[in-house]
């Protein structure tokens, strides 16, 4: 049986308005069909860090293993010569914390014993009965594990890229392929399911062995990279233990728009209001989406929000994800500078190999992490920030915003670096090219608004990340002073 040693990655040491214009253009490439099922499909855009990709990329809805080239993806005498990939995990199960929630709110409705000939808002039989009665199949063991739904992401991407850059791609590089992972179960599984998609690429109809059999076996794990905000101190200190971090996003659990879905969701499930939460609330939300995304079932928890509803649950998703992830403050990205330094210490191997006529020792670099990866990184490079920052109190005025989590970092979403060698350059400062793809679409760079750089016209623009942000000193905390003025 054929086999390919694969080798591991450690540890490694415009205008606003204008930007917003070519960012909103690249993702109307991936907007969403009209909806085969009027109520799954109308929710699913609002789902946040819950998102189907292929409810974010919904051409794969028709063929999910053909690669789909975007025009604007260079071509002809650039060679490309290297991929860094980063790649979120795939559709995994809730939490832990998530499944309580959940088995809360059954409870409730358990409770509360609905009569089941009792006419709901609904119609027919009463939700609230209906919702009772409706299997609660999630464990707390379950807590966040990739489900083959995830699995299929995996080999899936592996496919379509592999497609999309055969040279890269190739049997022969194989042997030269470096992973690393998160240490989260569901980005080791990621990795392998993504490694068993090569397999399926290179060997069609030949079943791949274990993964822990093949010569390659699982990604190496590396947390300081891909789980770097868990050994950010400033990050932990400031915000991750923060009560008061999160301030905008409990604020908007008590506001207007949250509590009118939540007298809603009351009178629909005929319980008292006082029993229920915006925690409950969103929980019930995500049961939605993770019984459509895990089971591809429409479940009755579908049945107890509308559009208008699932808009404010997303921002409330988004107002997370901000204040913790992205531009809400500035530790948030800058504690991803460690993982943005990576990349670019293997592309300028990669060209000094280049440079010297020597073969590129890593075509392709896998990395599998989060959201909470991909998010930070994002915004540390300037994309999807809106003129005015995401509050509790301007919902309204965000509802064009660009920061929408779901269309960003969908599950399986990726974020893809390529290094291009072009033969025919006018001057060597033109020979190596890159371009940047966001979710298997070009995605255009913040300094010049093209969807093609110049590789050291990159690396001047973020040049004070590349030589001045240093993580020892991002992450460290303030120093307290003890001393006394008193006498």
């Amino acid at each position: 049986m054929p086999r390919g040693p694969c080798r591991f990655l450690g540890a490694s040491g415009a205008p606003a308005a204008a930007l917003a214009a070519a960012l909103l253009s690249s993702l109307a490439r991936c907007s969403l069909p009209e909806p085969g099922d009027a109520v799954v499909s109308a929710l699913s855009p609002y789902f946040g860090t819950k998102t189907r990709y292929e409810d974010a990329n919904p051409g794969l809805m028709l063929d999910p293993e053909a690669p789909r080239r975007d025009p604007e993806l260079l071509e002809g005498t650039c060679t490309p010569v290297q991929l860094v990939a980063l790649i979120r995990h795939g559709t995994r199960l809730p939490t832990a914390k998530q499944i309580r929630k959940l088995r809360q709110l059954h409870g409730l409705l358990q409770a509360r014993g609905a009569s089941c000939g009792k006419v709901g808002a609904a119609g027919g039989r009463n939700l609230g009965a209906a919702l009772a009665e409706w299997p609660l199949w999630y464990a707390d063991w379950m807590d966040g594990q990739l489900v083959e739904k995830g699995r299929q992401d995996m080999r899936q991407l592996a496919l379509r890229l592999a497609s999309l850059f055969p040279s890269l791609f190739s049997r022969e590089n194989y042997g030269r392929l470096r992973l690393v992972t998160s240490s989260k179960h569901r980005c080791v599984d990621s990795g392998a399911a993504f490694l068993e998609g090569l397999w399926q690429h290179y060997y069609p109809g030949l079943p791949p062995p274990d993964v822990a059999d093949m010569e390659c076996g699982l990604p190496r794990i590396n947390d300081k990279l891909m789980r770097f905000f868990d050994h950010c101190e400033k990050f932990l200190t400031e915000v991750e233990r923060n009560t008061t971090a999160l301030y905008h996003v409990e604020a908007f659990k008590t506001g207007p728009e949250m509590q009118n879905i939540l007298k809603k969701v009351a009178a629909t499930l005929q319980v008292p209001v006082s029993d229920l939460n915006a925690d409950l609330i969103q929980v019930a939300f995500f049961t939605c989406s993770f019984d459509l995304a895990v089971k591809g079932v429409k479940s009755p928890w579908c049945d107890v929000f509308d559009i208008d509803d699932a808009k404010v649950l997303e921002y409330l998703n988004d107002l997370k994800q901000y204040w913790k992830r992205g531009y809400g403050y500035t530790i948030n990205s800058r504690s991803s500078c460690v993982l943005f330094q990576d990349i670019f210490q293997h592309l300028d191997k990669a060209v000094e190999q280049k440079q010297r006529s020597q073969p590129i020792s890593s075509p392709v670099i896998l990395q599998f992490g989060h959201a909470e990866t991909l998010l930070p990184l994002l915004s540390l490079m300037g994309y999807f920030k809106d003129k005015e920052p995401l509050t509790a109190y301007n919902y309204k005025e965000q509802m064009h915003r660009m920061f929408r989590s779901g269309h960003i970092v969908p599950y399986a979403s990726n974020l893809v670096f390529v290094l291009y060698h072009c033969e025919n350059a006018k001057s060597p400062k033109e020979e190596f090219q890159v371009q940047m793809l966001l979710n298997e679409k070009v995605l255009p760079f913040a300094h010049s608004l093209e969807t093609i750089s110049l590789y050291e016209d990159l690396k001047d623009h973020y040049k004070d990340i590349l030589q001045s942000c240093h993580t020892s000193k991002e992450c460290e905390l303030p120093k307290v002073n003890c001393t006394s003025d008193e006498l």
